[in-house]
């Protein structure tokens, strides 16, 4: 099992699931779900990266969280039962596991170790959600970028990722032309390789010295809440994160 939420379950119960887990095929740009509509299946990513986002009523949009190897999309149909305001839409081709909503709750009504799994992942999605406000908010583009990329590598381990700076600018809610003058600048440093929608991560730890503590913060959280295969996958990153104080004065 690639999606590490999965292989974190014990045999018995993933026994259980994987009657109904459907491995299916993830296409680079396919909608999973949109806005106002009922979720009708749950995604476990493999190999394929979703990004979940919000679409403004002008048409402007901005990712609220992404999910790899180490999670599922499908958060609402556990917490809500029904829809959700955003919508998901693969970043990343390749192969997930698919799981039918009904054969979801049934598990998950059970209770066990799916359940519990299932509730820590969503507290770590809600981790990403307000460290993306805080980021969009208080962290320069670059920085944005910088921290974007990250989390994406460790979610292709190739650390090639094939992304235009058009969908960059949609996923991080800014200006093609600032995405042009952060990926030229990271460029500059040896950081990164872009050419004709592809990006190379050529250099993980100067990348880190330019991206804000969010990435450390969030994927941290991840590490604490998830499998021990994902904590123990890369050392683990100490951001310096100030006091409320301090940033007072």
């Amino acid at each position: 099992m690639k999606n590490q939420l999965l292989a974190a379950l014990p045999a018995a119960a993933l026994d259980t699931l994987a009657m109904d887990l459907e491995l299916v095929p993830m296409l680079l740009g396919e909608m999973l779900y949109e806005a106002g509509v009922p979720l009708r299946h749950a995604y476990f990513p493999a190999t394929s990266v979703v990004s979940l986002h919000y679409i403004t009523e002008s048409g402007a949009s901005a990712e609220t969280s992404a999910v790899g190897h180490e999670g599922m999309v499908g958060i609402p149909m556990f917490m809500s039962g029904g829809g959700t305001p955003g919508s998901a839409v693969v970043t990343s081709g390749g192969h997930g596991y698919r799981l039918e909503h009904g054969s979801l709750m049934r598990e998950f009504d059970r209770g066990g170790p799916l359940r519990s799994a299932l509730l820590r992942y969503a507290q770590a999605q809600i981790t990403q959600l307000a460290q993306a406000a805080a980021c969009y908010r208080h962290h320069s583009v670059e920085q944005q970028l910088s921290r974007w990329l990250l989390a994406a590598a460790d979610r292709v381990p190739s650390g090639e990722l094939v992304m235009t700076q058009e969908l960059l600018a949609a996923l991080l809610g800014v200006r093609r032309e600032s995405i042009t003058q952060a990926a030229g600048n990271l460029q500059a440093l040896g950081h990164i390789r872009y050419r004709r929608g592809h990006i190379s991560i050529l250099d993980h730890g100067g990348l880190q010295t330019c991206a804000c503590e969010c990435y450390a913060v969030v994927r941290n959280e991840l590490g604490r809440l998830l499998s021990p295969e994902f904590e123990a996958s890369r050392p683990m990153v100490r951001p310096q994160t100030p006091s409320l104080a301090g940033a007072a004065r």
